[in-house]
């Protein structure tokens, strides 16, 4: 059983930045690719990055490229999500998804997700 509890989530300024985490409590499978997502009130929930196994490459959505640094440390189960340069369509509920190498993703298991404001 795989549990995933995020946070770093906040109300922070245009421009500013927030590092969220995803903390795996029990199993915690260095074989899985990790994932962030977003969903903002009224929209359907969306991509936003993703670190890989194996290989540990990294994705990301158009709209975060260049601001958004996915990475993770195996040694803390932890997964982050570096963002910098934040806009106020950036708000939104974060959410972690670990997928096992049989899933494909977003089919794994998700955390109850964080909320990101980016308000003046």
């Amino acid at each position: 059983q795989v549990q995933l509890v995020e946070s770093g989530g906040g109300l922070v300024q245009p421009g500013g930045s927030l590092n969220v985490s995803c903390t795996t409590v029990g199993d915690y499978v260095t074989s899985y690719t990790m994932a962030w997502f977003r969903q903002a009130p009224g929209k359907e929930r969306e991509f936003v990055a993703v670190s890989t196994w194996p290989g540990g490459s990294t994705n990301y959505q158009d709209s975060v490229k260049g601001r958004f640094t996915i990475s993770r440390d195996n040694a803390k189960k932890t997964v982050y999500l570096q963002m910098n340069s934040l806009k106020p369509e950036d708000t939104a509920v974060y959410y972690c998804n670990a997928n096992p190498p049989s899933l494909t993703i977003y089919k794994g298991y998700w955390g109850q997700g964080t909320q990101v404001t980016v308000s003046s």
